[in-house]
């Protein structure tokens, strides 16, 4: 499926390949118009053929001497814009004032380590009129975000999309920025003033095909069947990358630093540390040939818990008497969960079914590794579980006697649960659109791991054992939430369903 990205063919072949199975299996379309799909509303926003800047008459080049990054809204036109340099964001003691940056392009040095749209809003919360946000001397940056940002950006296309204008957010390489204000920026007096900018910066959209597939499998008590528990998993992944790598060498590496400390390859490990890592790989190729790949399959992120859910549905649809739920159970395969929680954002602003129907939701991402060799103090009785108490202890509570009940409980690990962690997992998969609504929320996971969003997260990696046991425990617990006299309840506050999501 070619890495399935939301908002390309690809992930519409696997939303096809999911609607076959569950059409086989024989649960009820609760899709658009009696179909198996929702169609979410993505659409791709990427620079017009023509976008260029100049200065003095002489044009740079975009990717190379500047990028910009789209921020999804409109921004003032840049031509004609004069600069200027504010000054130091490491020390905003020392930077100009507002009304310096009012038209201009404000070009500013970056506190080291800072990330950039954080970077940009807390000068662009400073310079709310400047026309646009440049940070300099970055050529490194320049590369990496053509590298996420050439292609354009996928976003879901929003009924109460923000009205107004905010300043442009540009990455400026070594040579542009040299150009645009003289002189070393280390010692130069903030509120300089630099040259004029000349060209234009357009965006274009069109619409990005895709969609969730949403079934029901329908309650055997007729006084609870309008109820419905919500399981969900994502169907999307990260799609191709530009170029092919070496797979055998980029997981040898990975998981060396998996074993300095990274709990997957994105995690910051110190300098040092990282060049320490030797790989042999004329070792590995006198095993085999060099596999060269680009495809970043996503067998654990998230077609784990997209073919869980399958099993789940099969294991269901096949049960006799008791073990039949007496609520019904709302099956959704988001998409672009990748992009950001974009398919269960739409699906919980446009559910297909009463949203306060939905007792409990249950979100399963990344439940198919979760080995010592994958995670520290893994196991084959590990894994994690983020959000149930923040709004329903007694949801909590029955998860824990569910667990006991099995027949080799498993270790149940807390720790990415805990209030303002850092890694912000509770916001960051698909519950997290249920939850904002009020609704008891799940997420069973087994972690992050050195393939984590890697061409290397391939099915002969997964521990199809533990991968097994973990679908079961998720089946016992929705099973015990279906047949219960009563819905849990919601014993913390509710959310405002506009509000930022914050662990």
């Amino acid at each position: 499926m070619r890495g399935r990205q939301a908002g390309t063919v690809d992930n519409i072949r696997a939303t096809a390949w999911i609607a076959a199975q569950v059409e086989r299996i024989g649960l009820k379309p609760a899709g658009d118009n009696g179909t198996y799909f929702q169609d979410v509303p993505l659409i791709r926003r990427a620079l017009v053929p023509n976008s260029s800047l100049s200065v003095d008459g002489t044009p740079y080049a975009l990717w190379t001497d500047f990028a910009p990054i789209d921020l999804g809204s409109s921004s003032p036109a840049i031509e004609g814009a004069g600069s200027v340099f504010v000054g130091h964001l490491a020390d905003t003691s020392t930077m100009a004032p507002s009304a310096a940056g009012a038209g201009k392009i404000v070009v500013v040095l970056a506190a080291p380590g800072m990330p950039i749209f954080l970077a940009y809003q807390r000068v662009a919360d400073r310079y709310p009129a400047a026309v646009a946000v440049a940070f300099a001397n970055q050529d490194k940056i320049v590369k990496q975000v053509q590298l996420y940002f050439g292609g354009g950006q996928v976003s879901l296309k929003k009924d109460d999309a923000p009205s107004g204008t905010k300043p442009l957010l540009l990455i400026l390489g070594n040579r542009l920025t040299s150009v645009l204000v003289h002189g070393d920026l280390d010692t130069l007096a903030a509120g300089t003033a630099g040259k004029t900018v000349h060209g234009s910066l357009g965006y274009a959209e069109t619409p990005a095909p895709a969609r969730n597939v949403v079934a029901i499998l329908p309650g055997t008590d007729p006084a609870l069947r309008g109820e419905y528990v919500a399981l969900g998993a994502h169907n999307d992944h990260i799609g191709v990358n530009k170029h092919a790598v070496d797979q055998d060498s980029l997981r040898a590496f990975n998981q060396a630093l998996h074993r300095l400390g990274a709990a997957d390859p994105f995690t910051r490990i110190d300098p040092a540390k990282r060049a320490s890592i030797h790989v042999n790989v004329d070792s590995l190729h006198a095993i085999r040939p060099a596999v060269m790949d680009s495809i970043n399959n996503g067998a654990d992120d998230d077609g784990s818990g997209t073919v869980g859910l399958i099993e789940i549905a099969e294991a269901w649809k096949n049960a006799q008497g008791a073990d039949r739920p007496r609520r019904s159970v709302l099956f959704v395969w988001h998409t672009a969960e990748e992009l950001g929680l974009f398919g269960s954002e739409y699906f919980t602003d446009h559910p297909t079914v009463p949203r306060d129907s939905i007792v409990a939701q249950v979100n399963i991402d990344m439940i198919g590794r979760g080995g010592a060799s994958d995670i520290v103090g893994g196991g084959p009785r590990y894994v994690e579980l983020i959000g149930p108490r923040r709004l329903s202890t007694e949801y909590a509570h029955l998860i824990e006697q569910v667990n006991a009940a099995e027949p080799v409980p498993f270790t149940i690990d807390y720790t990415l649960d805990a209030d303002g962690h850092p890694e912000n997992i509770y916001c960051r998969s698909d519950h997290a659109n249920y939850a904002r609504y009020g609704i008891p929320v799940a997420f069973f996971t087994t972690g992050q791991h050195s393939d984590y969003h890697q061409v290397s997260d391939e099915p002969q990696f997964i521990d199809y054992d533990h991968y097994a046991s973990v679908v079961r425990l998720v089946y016992d617990v929705a099973r015990t939430v279906a047949n219960r006299d009563a819905r849990v309840v919601v014993d913390q506050p509710k959310p405002d369903p506009k509000a930022e999501c914050r662990q």
